[in-house]
């Protein structure tokens, strides 16, 4: 039986449903925000216990990591796949939720400008934080798991589409900590129109 929705969310009207614009709105919200952010690319392809997410960012405070952490289960960003006693207080294991920190094309076009110049500008800095850690560590081997360039395509929404498809197939294996002890690394992707050609 329908529920008046299509797979993409859109009410059988052609508006939009409740679920789905709030759903659209959390991830906004988390993408604008640099410790929800922060907290995303943390779990991101594994599961971290939340003493081991506090060991990870040790510049958030422990109350207002949890405080992110709560939002962020509210709306389905995160998701609680384990729960054990620790010293008589419950530690949780937490995941990816059902919704991921990415902006589809729906979300990006009802991003004002403002926020659309503050979620890039908060992945830029990001970027920034995580090289400066890698400098910083001061392990030369590192240099060798590091890169970073800049390239053009030629390509429409639909060629978009498939060039997505077929990156996600191809680095599937590689999302997920199969216990073989290699180095977790960040992929970041920016793609951006060049308007100037």
């Amino acid at each position: 039986m329908s529920d008046g929705t299509t797979s993409d969310g859109a009410a059988s009207d052609g508006t939009t449903s409740a679920s789905t614009t709030a759903g659209r709105s959390a991830i906004v919200e988390t993408v604008t925000h640099p410790v929800r952010l922060r907290i995303i690319q943390q779990i991101g392809g594994r599961n971290l216990t939340t003493v081991e997410l506090r060991e990870a960012l040790p510049e958030v405070t422990q109350a207002t990591l949890y405080r992110h952490v709560s939002a962020l289960l509210e709306a389905g960003m995160l998701a609680v796949v384990e729960e054990r006693k620790v010293r008589g207080a419950v530690e949780r294991t937490l995941a990816l939720g059902e919704q991921m920190a990415h902006v589809d094309q729906e979300g990006l076009r009802a991003m004002s400008d403002a926020q659309l110049r503050s979620a890039f500008l908060v992945f830029l800095g990001q970027l920034a934080g995580d090289l400066d850690r890698v400098i910083d560590s001061d392990d030369a081997d590192l240099r060798e798991l590091l890169g970073f360039g800049r390239g053009a395509v030629y390509a429409d929404v639909e060629d978009l589409a498939a060039i997505q498809a077929g990156l996600e197939k191809l680095l599937a294996p590689y999302r997920q900590d199969h216990g073989e002890q290699k180095p977790r690394l960040g992929l970041a992707t920016v793609l951006l129109p060049d308007i100037g050609s």
